[in-house]
């Protein structure tokens, strides 16, 4: 069972935004990715992010967290830290982190956990809602050939969150702890093992998902798997859930990216969610970095309201409802099941009063 959909999506619990946006009013994002570092110490085979260029660059401290208060009271809800690199090559993380809840923003983290060190932990958990690990095999030799780096890392991540639940549960902490592996040729074979790691790391879950080819990856190696041949897993891995660990096989985006389709012709989500890259420019989409027709302003040069309600991102805004071919887009993308709401929602089916 998917507790927390993280093969569906969460919009539906937020009626009142997705009303005010029905109603045509300029609304601010429930949700928004943000990069504080641009360099990563991996270089991950299926990299989406790679066209980025791991450049030496992070979020200004002051600057940024003047933003976090200002987002916080403009009705931002959640924050996820991933994004360009690697989130914890930021030298202020922690302190980023306290200030992005105190600002009354949700927290979630997306991470290699190899540099998520015992301090930094002791420090942030109960600021935390969520952290997910991305460790794509189950023994450190697949693993350091996937995320092209030391064998030792894959011990290094599962010790680091061994330690945050170890101090999550002392302090009573809330934070939920999970690990996450992108299906591959090179590691489907090990998927049952590294759900065991998982399991006797104490992780409240482990999530397995397909690769999804971004627009503008330097990488092209695994654009055409298919998962067909992977679906036995999903059998496999259900045998080792129990009431404190669950393995999310998400089926249905390994079903939507071998089928290639969508439900829906526009897409709708953009104003719910944004994505704030290393050097601070503000983008209406994460799959299109980089593009000028997504690109809103840069937190450094102005505050989040005036980008928000700014020329640039309206043009953008009438450009996508206008012109966007979605081909051009990625499938399986962070807001396809949101789209797919959307859609549904403004172009509803016959009989929808007989509920």
């Amino acid at each position: 069972m998917d507790k927390f959909r993280i093969d569906s999506h969460k919009l539906m619990f937020h009626p009142k935004r997705v009303s005010e946006w029905l109603d045509g009013k300029n609304i601010y994002p429930i949700y928004m990715e943000i990069s504080p570092s641009g360099p990563c110490n991996h270089r991950c085979t299926y990299c989406g992010k790679d066209f980025m260029g791991y450049q030496k660059r992070y979020l200004d401290t002051k600057i940024f967290m003047e933003r976090l208060t200002e987002m916080g009271a403009l009705g931002l809800k959640s924050i996820m830290y991933a994004g360009d690199g690697e989130p914890f090559l930021h030298k202020d993380i922690a302190q980023i982190i306290v200030h992005t809840k105190k600002s009354g923003i949700d927290v979630g983290i997306t991470t290699n956990a190899v540099l998520f060190k015992e301090e930094i932990a002791d420090e942030i958990l109960g600021h935390v809602e969520w952290i997910k690990v991305s460790i794509n095999a189950g023994t450190p030799d697949t693993y350091s050939k996937v995320h092209r780096t030391k064998p030792a890392d894959f011990d290094k991540a599962v010790k680091n969150m061994v330690y945050a639940k170890k101090v999550r549960d002392e302090k009573g902490y809330r934070c939920t702890l999970g690990m996450q592996m992108i299906l591959l040729p090179e590691n489907h074979a090990e998927a049952v093992t590294l759900a065991r790691v998982a399991s006797d790391a104490g992780m409240d879950y482990l999530v397995i998902k397909p690769y999804s080819q971004m627009p503008n990856s330097i990488t092209h190696q695994y654009e055409n798997v298919k998962y067909t041949d992977y679906m036995y897993l999903g059998p496999e891995l259900e045998k080792l859930n129990t009431p404190d660990f669950r393995v999310i096989f998400r089926s249905n985006a390994m079903q939507k990216w071998d089928e290639g389709s969508r439900n829906y012709k526009k897409c709708h989500a953009l104003p719910f969610w944004s994505y704030i890259d290393a050097g601070g420019f503000v983008w209406g989409c994460a799959e299109f970095l980089l593009d000028e027709r997504f690109k809103y302003g840069n937190i450094n040069d102005n505050t989040f309201k005036e980008i928000w309600e700014g020329e640039a991102r309206m043009k953008s805004l009438k450009w996508v409802h206008e012109e966007l071919d979605l081909c051009e887009c990625r499938l399986n993308c962070r807001m396809d099941a949101v789209n797919r709401y959307i859609w549904d929602l403004k172009n509803p089916i016959d009989h929808v009063n007989f509920i």
